[in-house]
Formats: structure tokens, C-alpha cells, sequence
């Protein structure tokens, strides 16, 4: 077995901390929560070798040139500018709440935008290479929803069509979406029973 110690570690501090929720012993609570605090402690260090790696990697792309350093240089000064203005006055200074207000919140805005757009044209390319009744109702579906979200012209004033697009929002939706969550948490507990098994082990590199 490679990386014995990694893997008995692992394991060791896995079987703890799923103790300490499952047996109401004093000890147990203390050793389970000193454990998670030092899991988020490195998950703050990894985040650190992630944005610095990211700097790397772009300035790396910035010294070489060509026609995407534009990108590479702005991505690089918002990150200085964010780290310097959040880090000096705090998260919830004015400056930072500007930051986030006026750059992350519309890119974030964009972003669902384009995807909305893309998700629209990807049904309308499988309703013209394939009709059948899913991809009616999939088109049909995401066709209410932009139209009853995005006011233009008349269509807000349709009757039923609020109600219709606020039915889909909550119902179907949500039950696809507890699905999904279903699904990630129980693969989630899946990889968690192999790494305490010792059959994955990707702390050992």
C-alpha cells in the first residue's frame, strides 16, 4: 500500500470525527471540533496555493504575450486591487461592498444570462435534430420561463403565464434540483466510506 501513514491518518481522523457526532462523549466533541478547525485551517491554505497558482500560471501568460495577456493582466490587477481593498479595510468596509456590488454581482448576472441564452439554443438544436415529447416539453418549458421572467413588450400581461412560470419555478425545479442535491450527497458519503476504507486515496498524491 502506498503512502501507508497518509492512509491511517486519514482514516484515523475520519473514524474520530464521525465518532464525536454519533457518541455524546465530552471527549469526543472536543477532539471532533479541534479536527474540523484544522481542516478549515488547510482548506485556507489550499485556497492560498489555488489563487496563488492562478497568479502564477497568468503572469506566466502575461511575460509570454500574445493575444490573450489583455485577459490575463485585468484578471491579474483585480485580483491585486480585490486582495489589497479587502484586505486593508475588511469584507464589509464600503469599498469592498462596492467591489462586489458593481463587478462580481453583474459578471455573476452575465454569466446566468449567457446561460440561460445557451440553454435555449441548445434545446432549440435538439428539438430540430430530435422531436419527440421530452424535448417539446423542454423547450416549451424553458420558453414560458424566459417569458415570464424577462418583461417584454406584452408578454408579462398574458394571463396565466405568471402563475404558469412560478409553478415550474417551484415544483418541478426544486424536485430536480432535491434530486440532484440527493444524488451529490450520497456520492459525497460513497467517497467518504472509500477514503476510511483506504480504497481512494488522493492525499497521497
Amino acid at each position: 500500500m502506498k503512502a501507508p501513514v497518509s492512509t491511517a491518518i486519514a482514516i484515523a481522523v475520519g473514524i474520530l470525527i464521525l465518532l464525536g457526532y454519533f457518541i455524546p462523549i465530552a471527549a469526543l466533541l472536543s477532539l471532533r471540533v479541534v479536527l474540523v478547525q484544522w481542516a478549515i485551517i488547510l482548506a485556507s491554505f489550499a485556497l492560498l496555493v489555488g489563487i496563488s497558482n492562478l497568479a502564477r500560471v497568468h503572469w506566466a501568460k502575461l511575460r509570454q504575450g500574445g493575444i490573450n495577456a489583455v485577459y490575463s493582466a485585468i484578471l491579474l490587477l483585480s485580483l491585486l486591487a480585490t486582495l489589497i481593498v479587502v484586505g486593508f479595510f475588511g469584507p464589509t468596509n464600503a469599498w469592498s461592498v462596492w467591489i462586489f456590488n458593481n463587478i462580481q454581482l453583474p459578471i455573476e448576472s452575465s454569466l446566468m444570462a449567457l446561460l440561460a441564452v445557451v440553454l435555449l439554443l441548445a434545446g432549440a438544436r435538439l428539438f430540430s435534430r430530435r422531436l419527440d415529447l421530452f424535448s417539446i416539453v423542454f423547450i416549451v418549458t424553458g420558453v414560458i420561463v424566459l417569458l415570464g421572467t424577462t418583461p417584454f413588450f406584452f408578454v408579462g400581461d398574458i394571463p396565466g403565464l405568471n402563475i404558469l412560470r412560478t409553478f415550474i419555478a417551484q415544483v418541478p425545479a426544486v424536485a430536480g434540483a432535491r434530486g440532484i442535491i440527493i444524488g451529490v450527497a450520497l456520492g459525497t458519503i460513497v467517497t467518504g466510506v472509500r477514503i476510511l476504507l483506504g480504497a481512494d486515496r488522493p492525499y497521497s498524491g
